[in-house]
Formats: structure tokens, sequence, C-alpha cells
């Protein structure tokens, strides 16, 4: 079975294999990021959060355990219904698409573990960082947690296998017409799968000319989830505070 449609995101994301590759995330990590994230902003007991992109919910989960009122979206239909387990009056999930301004504001809106930049059309990009400034009420935040593209691309690992749940998943990457790309090739139950995920490596200059095309105003910069300062050689991360 070979997918690699211009949507890659709406077929990969909502395959189980795609959980079992990226099982071994690190919760406590996550966890210690959204307890760093929501005091440095100052975000209200009760406060509300958007999870936009939010998969099955493990950072709206958390967030919702320490006291917020959450709402978690994702274009898969896969992880929401599996989300949907979890739901409890300040905890909501919803089957939606990013580029398109939700129908509520929040005290923060949050982008988190590099779930921008999967689009082909670069004004879909900019459709959400406009989305996600209509989705801010007038003392909200906006977060993109994104990956470090320079420091990504200098210690790209070319090719390795990855053995999960007895699937021995094979990982390609390269970068390709402005995209950091993985193509992913397994076997499972004997039928052959080959995966791509494409995400644009945009840089910070890169977010910097999206959020003026938007009207937001760039506040902070951080280069991991400690939120410590931001280097392009060395951080692995790219976290920007926005609004």
């Amino acid at each position: 079975m070979t997918n690699k449609t211009k949507t890659w995101f709406t077929s990969w994301f909502d395959t189980p294999f795609y959980h079992i590759l990226y099982k071994d995330r690190n919760d406590t990590e996550a966890h210690a990021f959204m307890d760093t994230l929501t005091d440095y902003l100052n975000i209200p007991e009760g406060g509300t959060i958007l999870d936009l992109a939010c998969g099955k919910g493990r950072h709206a989960l958390y967030l919702n355990k320490i006291g917020y009122d959450v709402t978690g979206v994702d274009l898969s239909e896969n992880s929401i219904n599996f989300a949907k387990q979890f739901e409890n009056h300040r905890l909501k999930f919803e089957v939606h698409n990013m580029c398109k301004p939700y129908h509520k504001q929040f005290d923060a809106v949050f982008n988190l573990f590099t779930s921008f930049g999967y689009f082909d059309d670069d004004a879909d990009n900019l459709k959400t960082i406009k989305a996600i400034k209509a989705e801010l009420n007038e003392f909200g935040f906006g977060v993109i947690d994104f990956m470090n593209s320079e420091f990504v691309i200098n210690n790209l690992v070319p090719e390795e296998v990855k053995t999960v749940d007895g699937i021995d998943f094979y990982l390609k990457r390269y970068v390709e017409d402005g995209y950091i790309i993985k193509d992913i090739t397994f076997t499972a139950d004997e039928i052959l799968y080959n995966f791509q995920e494409r995400v644009r490596g945009f840089t910070l200059a890169d977010f910097e000319l999206l959020f003026e095309q938007a009207g937001v105003h760039l506040l902070d910069i951080f280069g991991d989830y400690k939120l410590r300062k931001f280097s392009a050689k060395t951080s692995e991360r790219l976290v920007m505070i926005f609004k």
C-alpha cells in the first residue's frame, strides 16, 4: 500500500501505525512544558485553552487535569474519536481544520510539537496564523512550538530502522524544496506500507514574516521546553509566543 497524497497528514495521522511509531514520546517532558508554559503566561485558574492539532489529546488531557477548560481540535477523525472518551464538562474534542477560525475565543491557543508547516499551499500557513489570531480573546496568547529547522537539518540522521511492537519501521530523512521529509516504510500483516511526512523547514525569519502578514506581534522566543534562550545553532525547539 502506497500513500503519498498531497494531504498526506489526513491519511498517515489516521492510521494506528503513526501512533505505534511515536508511542515513546516523553509525557513527563510534555507535562513539565505545560506547567512551565501556563505559569509563564499566567493563564488564570479555570482559563480557556484551545489545543490546535491536538492528536489523541495528550497535552489537552494534562492541561485539563491541572485546572483549565480545554478544547482539543484535530483534522484526524480517528484521533478525535479516541480522545472523546476522556471528555468532561471542561474538556471537549472536535474535528476541525486549523486553517479556519474556531467559533470561540480563548485565553490561549497552543499549537504544539511541530503541528504546523504540513501544507503544500503556503496560503494555508498564513490562514492558520490568522485563524489563531481570531481565536484569541483580548488578553489571549498564541503559542507555536516548532522544531528548530536549522538544528534539525544540521543533525539529520539520513537512515535508521526503528522497531516498535514487532514492526520494523525503515526511516529515510532528507531535505527537498524547503521541506524536511521522512519516508516511512514497513510491513504489517504481510502488507507493505509506504508513507511520507513532509514538514516545511520554517526558520524564525519565516515565522516573523508570517506574523507580520497576519498582523500579530511576536512577544517571546525560546529554544526548549524549559523556556531557555533560543539559539539557531544549538536549540532543538523554536517556541514562539505572540498575540
